[in-house]
């Protein structure tokens, strides 16, 4: 990929991924984890899958929220305390408003929140789930099956 494609890639994209983020970060930190992503994404660029950009993008950008949680989990646990959260509600806490679909949602693993999260928020296909989830389609076609089932079997 040349500097020319990855330019047509980042304006793309820039969009969801961001939107991505806000969903999952506290706003004032969107922007620094886009960039850190971008910059992850060019060093990787001859890594990218042609036609799951998006995908591949998120899977950087959620390893990246994870830098972000680790680095500042123990600040975090000391500022919690003193101040009122200010970031935006994530896009699962606003589907899991309904306490039924609340209480189901909790008794799922994080790895099956995360499937169905990619596939009914992000609208991930089956492919773009196995590029964020770096499996196999196969493997993320099963996992978002037995992540549904499960999640229909607790909804009753």
């Amino acid at each position: 990929m040349n500097e020319q494609e990855f330019d047509a890639l980042f304006r793309a994209h820039l969009d969801a991924l961001s939107r991505y983020l806000m969903r999952r970060v506290p706003v004032g930190e969107v922007q620094s984890l886009v960039s850190a992503t971008f910059e992850v994404a060019w060093r990787k660029r001859r890594q990218c899958p042609v036609g799951a950009e998006l995908a591949w993008l998120y899977r950087i950008a959620a390893l990246e929220i994870g830098n972000f949680r680790r680095k500042t989990s123990n600040r975090a646990r000391i500022f919690a305390s003193l101040s009122e959260p200010i970031d935006s509600p994530s896009a699962e806490s606003i589907a899991i408003a309904d306490i039924s679909l609340s209480r189901a949602w909790a008794k799922l693993t994080i790895p099956e929140q995360r499937v169905l999260s990619l596939a009914a928020f992000e609208g991930l296909g089956p492919k773009e789930l196995a590029t964020a989830m770096d499996v196999s389609v196969n493997a993320a076609t099963i996992r978002l099956h037995r992540a549904r089932e499960k999640l229909r079997q607790l909804l009753g």
